[in-house]
């Protein structure tokens, strides 16, 4: 079976979802898909790989429009394109470009797939994915997971987590979080800042089943204001409460899961920052971060780094990243505003 055959099969392009979207990668005007798939050809092709045109193209479109593009190319070259850029690229660009051949939910199954799969767990990508994707963004990981490995993804996570950060996995990963609904329970926001006060700063110890309920069964709006009201009991916000509460994976889990609740695109701004900035740039975060979310939100993640840290991701990426590989990111990135 092609690789084309795998990641651009009848998957789901995309599923309804309640959020807004903000994406830097837009549908090309003008598309050509067989021009494109000449281009690529060429620049594969050519005496020591012509990356730039690989990078012009390819970030510059949307997936269906890539997909579009792996078809023309097959049947121009007979031959698989995403095998051909394998051949030809390699390193961090070659990460790029291969995520790009992927949609946004195959792209973030084969990043849980690969934090599980062989010896130990890499759960900082893991608590990444897992927690910060909307509840249609982890219906459709589920699906495109069992399509590509013939696997379900709870099991997966099950066999590969233990105790109380397996249990919060699977309840997200069992997708009960309602829709936002217009109609604003004062009383239930009540009982639930309550709730979580209850199970944690007041007693000794933590029930960490309480949390998880909470925090896995409710909807964001919902969450926002259960973690205003949670001040009028506790003398900690819930981050605060969460790091003298619990430790370790489950702690990480649950600061990424209420970062996300406030604010999912300052969260990435932020794990984009410290990615770049600490020592040897942690470029498969970066990768991941990019090209995950440069068709979801990764515009407004940029507008929220610009705010955050006073200068743009852009002129963070310059700084701190170099070659082809700085071209692709800017490219997904696009200008910077």
């Amino acid at each position: 079976m092609s690789l084309v055959a795998e990641f651009l099969g009848q998957l789901s392009l995309n599923v309804g979802s309640s959020e807004p979207k903000y994406p830097t990668v837009v549908p090309a005007l003008d598309f050509n898909p067989d021009k494109d798939a000449a281009r690529i050809e060429t620049a594969i092709k050519t005496k020591g790989v012509d990356e730039q045109t690989i990078i012009d193209v390819l970030t510059k479109r949307t997936y269906a429009q890539r997909r579009e593009i792996a078809f023309a190319y097959e049947r121009r070259a007979k031959k698989d394109m995403i095998s051909a850029l394998k051949g030809a690229l390699s390193g961090s660009l070659e990460s790029v470009i291969l995520g790009l051949m992927k949609s946004t939910a195959q792209f973030d199954a084969s990043e849980i797939r690969g934090s599980i799969k062989g010896l130990g767990t890499d759960e900082e990508t893991l608590i990444e994915v897992l927690c910060s994707r909307s509840n249609a963004e982890l219906v459709e990981i589920k699906n495109v997971y069992k399509e590509l490995f013939k696997k379900e993804l709870e099991k997966d996570v099950a066999g590969d987590t233990s105790g109380n950060f397996a249990k919060l996995l699977l309840a997200l990963v069992q997708t009960n979080r309602p829709d936002p609904s217009s109609i604003v329970d004062c009383e239930k926001i009540d009982d639930d800042a309550r709730a979580l006060y209850d199970a944690g700063i007041k007693i000794k110890g933590t029930d960490v089943a309480t949390w998880i309920s909470i925090m896995s069964e409710r909807s964001v709006p919902h969450l926002q204001k259960v973690f205003q009201r949670y001040k009028n009991y506790s003398p900690y916000d819930m981050q605060e409460s969460i790091v003298k509460e619990v430790k370790g994976d489950l702690q990480k889990s649950f600061l990424v899961l209420v970062q996300c609740f406030e604010n999912k695109q300052l969260f990435f701004a932020k794990q984009l920052n410290e990615a770049m900035k600490s020592k040897g740039a942690k470029e498969k975060i970066v990768t991941r971060i990019i090209v995950s979310r440069c068709e979801v939100d990764l515009r407004k993640i940029c507008s929220e780094y610009k705010e955050h840290f006073g200068q743009s991701l852009q002129q963070t990426i310059t700084e701190h990243t170099k070659g082809d590989y700085q071209k692709a990111l800017l490219g997904l990135c696009g200008s910077d505003q």
